[in-house]
């Protein structure tokens, strides 16, 4: 069976202008030549520092984004080149989770309306029938049908969270883009929404693109893994295989950092020093190559390609 989200070599520049006239002295090179698949029922987790990409490739693969180059796959179908028109009616397949809740809410409108709003855009049902489904999903995700008539602000946090949820299942995609969605919670609430999103996906066989920091998180709700580095991933593998034997140094560097419930456990320490270079003008060669404790001369001046080292497991390091 091919894979429900396939991206292969995708790429997303930002031009930088400058002057009256706009003229373009350079690109972001936000994603730079990135690729993974997706399967039925499966969590894809994009871990990395801030400002690594993670964001960009999950709205370019939704088409939130224009991307600059490179092949999006959905159940087969490409889906890059198409207009607005065309991906019209496949935005039913794909939706998005943002990462702030109050935000991504119109303060304006009733949750109930906000919910049913992509019933409405589709045409989907009568006015009757969208107010059922509505207060179907509102139980589905653990609030109350009578909460339907409140407005965002009149809910916590993981309630806007979950508000947010049932406005990305109300028509039934099979891939959900989950953007940050716990980074803005309290860590209580944090397992909650996790949870909820895991019973959903084992009940409705969805697919998730978890993109995140915590690497907690990733770790508990994920299959596999992607780690990214300056708009390129750097290491790919299945969720055990990544947190028990990491092979990229950056990766390492990530894991290392992750604070230990035990105090009276120490962790080895892989130490990255420097800050991130910019994605304006990115190293020649690894872009990890200023910060990596075990780089060498061909590092400065040749691009390691993602290649598989163990069954399942890529990395992208000349030194592995």
């Amino acid at each position: 069976m091919p894979p429900l989200i396939e991206v292969t070599d995708l790429k997303k520049h930002f031009p930088l202008r400058k002057g009256i006239l706009g003229r373009t002295v350079g690109n972001v090179l936000a994603v730079d030549g990135i690729s993974f698949s997706i399967n039925e029922g499966e969590t894809l987790g994009l871990v990395g520092e801030s400002g690594c990409g993670k964001t960009t490739v999950a709205r370019t693969v939704l088409r939130l984004i224009e991307p600059t180059s490179g092949q999006i796959k959905i159940r087969g179908q490409d889906i890059s080149g198409l207009s607005k028109k065309e991906m019209r009616p496949l935005r039913r397949q794909m939706q998005i989770v943002f990462q702030d809740p109050f935000s991504s809410l119109n303060p304006r409108i009733r949750v109930g309306k906000i919910v049913g709003e992509p019933l409405k855009v589709h045409n989907v049902g009568s006015y009757r029938e969208r107010q059922e489904r509505v207060a179907q999903l509102f139980e589905r995700v653990g609030l109350r049908p009578e909460q339907i008539n409140n407005y965002p602000h009149q809910f916590s946090g993981g309630q806007r969270q979950r508000v947010s949820i049932a406005r990305a299942l109300a028509l039934d995609p099979g891939f959900i883009v989950a953007d940050e969605p716990v980074s803005a919670l309290d860590v209580s609430i944090q397992a909650q929404v996790i949870n909820l999103l895991m019973d959903l996906q084992r009940e409705l066989k969805l697919s998730y693109l978890f993109v995140s920091h915590n690497l907690a998180v990733v770790e508990h709700i994920s299959h596999r893994v992607a780690v990214m580095y300056l708009g390129r991933i750097v290491e790919y593998a299945d969720k055990a295989s990544l947190f028990e034997k990491p092979l990229h140094p950056y990766t390492e560097a990530l894991l290392a950092a992750v604070p230990l419930p035990d105090p009276s456990l120490t962790r080895v320490k892989h130490r990255v020093t420097g800050d991130v270079p910019s994605p304006i003008n990115p190293p020649s060669g690894c872009h990890f190559h200023p910060r990596c404790p075990i780089a060498e001369a061909r590092c400065r001046t040749e691009r390691p390609e993602l290649r598989e080292i163990i069954p399942g497991h890529q990395v992208s390091c000349h030194l592995r």
